[in-house]
């Protein structure tokens, strides 16, 4: 488990300071970590999971081709526009 020297180290390699209450809780919350991971090691890989496809293809909507929107009506209120299209300040 973690110790205040192992989190001292640790803190030291990623140039971060704590101060002593700091360090205590963080030393805490790194061991409740390590003990969640072994938690997780003792889980057996080797059962048969159940795993859920990315995309439920059977739920989607049918994709219908509908009236666009008219290009003058969508850019009628635009404070600037060019060709058609909206015009906003470049930005860097």
């Amino acid at each position: 488990m973690a110790d205040k020297k192992l989190t001292e180290h640790l803190a030291n390699l990623s140039k971060l300071s704590f101060t002593d209450e700091e360090l205590s809780r963080v030393t805490d919350e790194m061991t409740d970590i390590i003990a969640l991971m072994d938690m997780v090691q003792e889980i057996d890989r080797n059962q048969n999971t159940f795993t859920l496809p990315a995309v439920d293809y059977d739920s989607l909507r049918t994709d219908n081709a509908d009236k666009s929107f008219d290009t003058q009506e969508i850019i009628r209120n635009a404070k600037t526009k060019t060709n058609n299209a909206f015009t906003v300040p470049k930005v860097v």
